[in-house]
C-alpha cells in the first residue's frame, strides 16, 4: 500500500513539472544526416518572411535546417498545416496536400508546421514518402504553447489572408477538393487549376 501511494505522488509531481519539462527540451531539427534527408526530398526551405500575419511572434526552427522564422512574418494568402508524424490523420491528409500544393501553390503559399514531434527524422521521412516538397517549420518543444494560438488537436489548418488576417479549420481531409473548398471560404480567393 505503501508503495501505491509512492508511486500516485510521484506521478502527481511529475505531472506538475510540465513548464520545467518544456524549458529543458532540446530537440536538433537542423542535423546533418535531418539537412541531407530534407535534400533527397526536395522539400523546400522555410520563407524568409515578409508578411504582416496575425499570428504569434516566436521564432521556429525550419525542419531539417534553413531559415527560422516566424508565423508572423508569414506572407498571406497562405495555408499552414500543423501536423505531426505520430497524427494519423495528419498521414492520411499529407498526399492530398502535397498534391494540393502542386496544383494551386503558385496561388496559396503552403506551409507546414511539424508540431511537438519528438522525431524529426521520422516527420521527414513522412514528408517524403507523402511527395510534400513544400517547407515546415519546427516547434518541437512546443513553444507556440506560450501563445495566444489555440490548437485544440491534430492536425490543424490556418489559413493567412493577403491582408495578415487569419482563420482556423480542423485538418483532417482526405482530397484536394475539401482542401481546395476550405482554401476559397477562408481565404475568400477562387483558385484556377493550372491546364496539365
Amino acid at each position: 500500500m505503501r508503495a501505491a501511494v509512492l508511486v500516485a505522488i510521484t506521478v502527481l509531481l511529475a505531472g506538475c513539472d510540465q513548464g520545467e519539462t518544456a524549458a529543458s527540451c532540446s530537440i536538433d531539427v537542423d542535423t546533418q544526416e535531418l539537412r541531407e534527408l530534407k535534400a533527397s526530398a526536395a522539400i523546400e526551405d522555410c520563407p524568409p518572411g515578409g508578411g504582416d500575419a496575425d499570428l504569434p511572434d516566436v521564432e521556429l526552427a525550419c525542419l531539417g535546417g534553413g531559415t527560422a522564422g516566424s508565423l508572423a512574418e508569414v506572407e498571406g494568402p497562405a495555408l499552414i498545416n500543423f501536423w505531426a508524424s505520430n497524427c494519423g490523420p495528419c498521414v492520411k491528409e499529407m498526399p492530398a496536400l502535397a498534391e494540393f500544393d502542386e496544383q494551386y501553390g503558385d496561388q496559396v503559399a503552403v506551409l507546414g508546421v511539424d508540431y511537438l514531434e519528438t522525431y524529426p527524422g521520422a516527420a521527414l521521412e513522412l514528408a517524403k514518402r507523402s511527395g510534400v516538397t513544400y517547407p515546415s517549420f519546427a516547434d518541437p518543444c512546443g513553444d507556440l504553447q506560450e501563445s495566444d494560438l489555440v490548437l485544440p488537436g491534430l492536425p490543424v489548418f490556418v489559413f493567412v489572408s493577403a491582408d495578415g488576417s487569419v482563420a482556423q479549420s480542423a485538418g483532417g481531409v482526405e482530397s484536394v477538393e475539401e482542401i481546395v473548398e476550405l482554401t476559397e471560404k477562408h481565404l475568400d480567393v477562387e483558385l484556377e487549376q493550372e491546364p496539365a
